[in-house]
């Protein structure tokens, strides 16, 4: 696949680049961490449509037409329902056969498609001629991956479920009405429909442009200096983990060679790795709070002047009660964008990706990030002396690549639940194990 923009306009500058807001890229080598499938199978290429959560907000996908085989009546049905009941104007008089639909590429959990009106038809005011739609994932809605499960197993599926699809609306709609996300059209149980943004991925490459990485560290400043209507408790990231280890310890696979692969991921005693990762968060935020204790904070207050260094920020960290639930915030963003250097989805044959350990980025790389996010997301960090500014950062850094750990993790363990429940074209398995070569490489590097 080559990474086109979908206007067809000439290359944009930086700021036109973070449109795309996606992460894939063109033309990496092959990586030594991308399992190739050991029958030698390349499965038929298909639709592979969908999305990133990510947890924290997720982005938007690149937007790239797929060339596919019709859709079903039933999806285009609904879809047509939708854009009718939601969509203003010429929308509301349009015949189903009248409406142009067509699968979007971009992502792993969510299936994307672009809805327009027929060029023959006129807006009638200021309605948009062409609309996203979003169809979650089954793994958004928390669906079991297992058959047989516990009528509470399955009702408790159901209440996770129902509560990641408000979050996440609430954090779409929060977003679009703030003018910092596409707008919101339309929102329903099963998906909701965006404004369609003509963009272009942005290649992993471009991910390690200074001027690139520093905007996207002060755009990421920027959310995380938002107030949100959300439980400020750090329990999301490993509750979430916990349901999805829960369910990947309880998976069957039918097919020989995936559950060699399957029994592989296993073999890596993935319970007491998330045992050792819990308590090394744990651990990192006693360290945080002695710091904190020990005037460290109260030193920078002066420089700020400030009662607070962090005083008017979405979580106000540096209270007793929400000190870990923003360090968990920030350390597992900027360490879930770092990791995404490591990774090219827009590799044609299967698995569909490559990875690179050696694209992760470089100290000096990671600090211009970190000096770009603290002075966009801290008032009066400009002010504070050289060596006040790198004590900071050093220990954002240590942080970080601490949170890069539970990146690789979570996405491995989303990754093995996927290969079981998606519908998308993609080798999940292979994924999830790529994402624990690099979960292991990490830690010898790390040397925890």
């Amino acid at each position: 696949m080559k990474t086109k923009f979908c206007n067809g306009d000439a290359d944009p500058s930086p700021l036109g680049l973070l449109l795309g807001r996606g992460s894939a890229a063109a033309g990496q080598p092959p990586s030594p961490l991308a399992h190739p499938d050991p029958e030698g199978k390349d499965p038929p290429t298909a639709g592979r449509g969908g999305g990133v959560a990510t947890l924290p907000p997720a982005l938007p996908a690149a937007l790239e037409e797929e060339e596919s085989p019709p859709l079903d009546p039933r999806t285009r049905r609904r879809a047509y329902l939708w854009c009718k009941e939601f969509l203003p104007g010429a929308w509301r008089g349009l015949r189903e056969e009248q409406l142009h639909i067509s699968p979007i590429r971009g992502g792993l959990s969510n299936m994307l498609f672009q809805c327009s009106l027929p060029d023959a038809i006129e807006t009638v005011a200021d309605e948009p001629r062409k609309v996203l739609l979003r169809l979650y994932g089954a793994i958004l809605q928390m669906r079991s991956c297992n058959k047989g499960e516990s009528v509470q197993n399955q009702e408790e599926n159901d209440l996770q479920g129902a509560e990641a699809m408000v979050l996440e609306s609430v954090m779409f709609a929060i977003l679009a009405e703030r003018a910092l996300g596409p707008k919101l059209y339309g929102i329903f149980p099963q998906g909701r429909l965006e404004e369609f943004i003509p963009s272009r991925k942005l290649s992993t490459e471009e991910l390690s442009l200074p001027d690139i990485s520093a905007e996207i560290a002060e755009k990421m400043a920027r959310f995380h200096g938002m107030k949100m209507p959300f439980n400020k408790e750090p329990k999301w990231l490993f509750g979430t983990m916990e349901k999805y280890l829960n369910q990947v310890l309880r998976i069957k696979f039918t097919r020989e060679s995936q559950t060699r692969k399957l029994n592989k991921l296993l073999s890596y005693n993935l319970p007491q790795e998330m045992k050792n990762l819990r308590s090394q968060a744990v651990e990192r935020d006693n360290a945080a709070r002695t710091a904190k204790a020990d005037g460290y904070l109260s030193q920078l207050q002066a420089k700020l002047g400030k009662e607070d260094p962090w005083e008017n920020k979405t979580a106000s960290p540096c209270t007793e009660k929400n000190f870990l639930a923003f360090s968990f915030t920030r350390g597992f963003d900027i360490g879930n964008h770092f990791c995404e250097w490591m990774y090219d989805y827009s590799y044609e044959k299967y698995p569909f990706f490559k990875a690179s350990v050696l694209k992760y980025p470089s100290k000096k790389q990671q600090l211009h990030f970190l000096s770009s996010y603290l002075s966009a997301f801290q008032d009066g960090f400009e002010n504070l002396s050289n060596e006040e500014k790198s004590k900071l950062e050093e220990e954002v850094l240590v942080e970080v690549n601490r949170f890069a750990l539970a990146s690789h993790f979570f996405w491995g363990l989303w990754s093995i639940i996927q290969a079981k429940i998606s519908s998308i074209e993609f080798g999940y398995l292979e994924y999830a194990l790529s994402r624990f070569d690099a979960y292991f490489d990490q830690k010898r590097k790390l040397k925890v």
